[in-house]
């Protein structure tokens, strides 16, 4: 069985949990909260692939 790495799914979590707020946010009729929820997927996904970036490089 794979070990679940605990860094990542933090990442995918905080990322699903962005995603839900922008959904909120257009229920709510938010500009503001919607652009901000998109700003953290985007900053999330980012931080998420560059990690993993490192990680690979680390490794070689």
């Amino acid at each position: 069985m794979k070990k679940i790495n605990i860094v990542f799914l933090v990442f995918a979590l905080l990322t699903a949990f962005f995603m839900i707020l922008i959904g909120i946010a257009i229920a709510e009729r938010s500009i503001l909260g919607s652009l901000g929820a998109i700003v953290g997927v985007i900053a999330t996904t980012g931080v998420a692939f560059s990690y993993k970036a490192k990680l690979r490089k680390s490794s070689e």
